[in-house]
Formats: structure tokens, C-alpha cells, sequence
């Protein structure tokens, strides 16, 4: 499992906040297609087979605690 980047952690934390894409791009000043582009690479780092699994990874091995 690879580690994520810090901008990875963050768009995590508001996908279990309930943000959506378009949301966390206006709160992190990012681009909806850049939001997505960060959810694929945080479920493929975590080896997720979709969001919610990616969010219950994080959450069992404390990620979103850093």
C-alpha cells in the first residue's frame, strides 16, 4: 500500500465529510477533474475497490488522523 501525498489526505477527509467533487474542488481551489484524478490515485494507493472501501482503508489504518 503506498502512502498518499498530503493534497490526497485532504480531498479524504472531505470525501468523509460528505463533500462531492465539485464541492472539494471550490474548497480546495482545484478542478473537478483534478478532484477525480486524486480519488483514483487514493484508491488505487490503497488498493480500494471504490470510494467507500477507500474511506473504510483510511479510516481502519488511521490515515485521516495525520
Amino acid at each position: 500500500m503506498e502512502k498518499l501525498t498530503q493534497r490526497e489526505k485532504t480531498v479524504l477527509k472531505l470525501i468523509t465529510q460528505g463533500y462531492g467533487y465539485t464541492q472539494i474542488g471550490k474548497l480546495i481551489f482545484i478542478s473537478t477533474h483534478t478532484v477525480k484524478a486524486h480519488i483514483s490515485s487514493i484508491i488505487r494507493k490503497l488498493e480500494a475497490k471504490n470510494r467507500a472501501n477507500a474511506i473504510y482503508i483510511a479510516i481502519m489504518y488511521h490515515m485521516l488522523d495525520e
